[in-house]
Formats: structure tokens, C-alpha cells, sequence
């Protein structure tokens, strides 16, 4: 680790950690912003992520490969659990979207920092009662392709039914078979097992499924949403997240 000289202030005193930092690497406020938001500050052995953190007397360190770069906007993936009521998902998000939620196994290589949390705005909510894939982002170019290409996207669910199901209920799903006032796009329908279809449908609308289900004389018991377009929510258990990895794409 790099110590930083802790010469000033004076016992008496106290400052900001970015100014403390600034003025004693030496480097700009900017930079001292960045290396903390970075998670690249220690004081006195535990990690700072705020530029305002007052500091003393306190030990400041650089931890080792520090870099004052920008910190690029991060989009999660969530997997939301089965039962959640209307009005509820926002307050689960809020309690899950955390450090201590972030699935141990996430193949994107990236260590929760407290910037990743700021500012993140959930796209395409799940249906009432549905479970699965959520998407809450910071990046603006998911947010414009996941808002205006809505029509174009894939969405794969998979869908749990009362009872079995024949294949001549399976070609009516797939031809989009429609219901008084309503006709919907054909769209891929296999069978999972006895009581469990997959759909993979675009430009879903809220209560599709149900409504497909419905008019061929099946009842819905829930719903899973494992992909949009090319992203796939993968092997993260029930109530935590990963980070969306460079090279995915919706």
C-alpha cells in the first residue's frame, strides 16, 4: 500500500478525505474523488468510498493498483422471488439491490462499490405475482434500448400450469391464438415438462401469457421471466443479483 503523508492537519482539526488526499499524493480534488469512489482509499485500514469523510489524525492508505478512473454506469440483474404482490417489487429492490445480495459466484468480475447503487432505474417490471429476471441500470444506453426497442426484444418465460397440456393446444399458442378483440403474434412455445411450457415471445405485453393460456383452456400458476433478448439471467439463486458482463446485450 501507498501511505499517504499525514503531516496536516493539525490534532485539533478536521477535513475532507478528498481534500486530505489532494493535497497530500499529490493530485487534483478530481482525481482524489476518483480514487475514492474507487474503493481505493483506506483510512485507518477500512475502505472510504465518501470524498466528504472527515479525517483527522486518522492513517491514510492507497491500496495497491489504485487508479483514479471513471467509474463506468453498471446495470444489475436481478432475480426477483415468486409471490411478490403488487407495490411491493420497488420495496424488495430496495432492500436487495446491496452489497451483501451480489451473488458470490457473478462471473462479471467487478466488487460492489456504493456508486454502483446511485441513480439505478428499473427497466421492463415483471408482471404481478411473476418471478425472475429484473434489470435496474445506470447506463443510458440500456435504458434507450430496453425503453424504445420494447416491440423487437425477445422475452423467455417459463410458464406453470394447472394440469397437462396437449400438442394441439401447443400449435394454437404458437400460431398467437386470440381471444374476443385480441390477436396476438405467433411466437415459440415448447414444453418443459408435464405442467411447464416455455414461451419465447417479443414485444410482450403485460398479461400476454395468461391471456394465450386462458383461451385454450389453461389456467397460469406462475411465471418466470429467465431472458430479454441476449441476456440471460443464468444461475443466480432467488433474491440476489449480478452485474450485466462486458460483451452482453439486450
Amino acid at each position: 500500500m501507498t501511505a499517504v503523508d499525514n503531516a496536516a492537519p493539525t490534532p485539533s482539526t478536521t477535513e475532507r478525505l478528498s481534500k486530505r488526499l489532494a493535497r497530500q499524493l499529490p493530485c487534483s480534488r478530481r482525481e482524489a474523488e476518483l480514487y475514492i469512489a474507487g474503493g481505493w482509499v483506506m483510512v485507518d485500514g477500512d475502505i472510504v468510498e465518501e470524498p466528504q469523510f472527515k479525517v483527522g489524525e486518522e492513517r491514510v492508505e492507497l491500496r495497491p493498483g489504485a487508479r483514479a478512473n471513471e467509474i463506468p454506469p453498471v446495470t444489475l440483474l436481478l432475480n426477483a422471488p415468486p409471490g411478490l404482490a403488487a407495490g411491493e417489487e420497488r420495496e424488495w429492490m430496495r432492500d436487495s439491490i446491496a452489497p451483501g445480495t451480489h451473488w458470490l459466484d457473478d462471473p462479471a468480475g467487478l466488487s460492489p462499490l456504493k456508486a454502483h447503487f446511485r441513480g439505478l432505474q428499473p427497466m421492463l417490471p415483471l408482471e404481478k405475482g411473476s418471478s425472475g429476471l429484473l434489470v435496474v441500470t445506470q447506463d443510458r444506453r440500456v435504458v434507450r434500448r430496453l425503453d424504445e426497442d420494447t416491440a423487437r426484444l425477445e422475452q423467455e418465460v417459463v410458464v406453470e400450469v394447472d394440469g397437462t397440456f396437449s400438442d394441439e393446444q401447443l400449435e394454437a399458442l404458437r400460431g398467437g391464438n386470440s381471444e374476443p378483440g385480441r390477436k396476438f403474434a405467433p411466437c415459440k412455445v415448447s414444453r418443459q415438462s408435464e405442467t411447464h411450457l416455455r414461451f419465447a415471445v417479443k414485444g410482450m405485453v403485460p398479461g400476454q401469457i395468461e391471456a394465450m393460456c386462458s383461451s385454450v383452456g389453461l389456467t397460469v400458476l406462475s411465471l418466470k421471466r429467465l431472458r430479454i433478448g441476449g441476456v440471460s439471467l443464468g444461475r443466480v439463486p432467488p433474491g440476489q443479483w449480478r452485474y450485466l458482463k462486458l460483451g452482453e446485450r439486450f
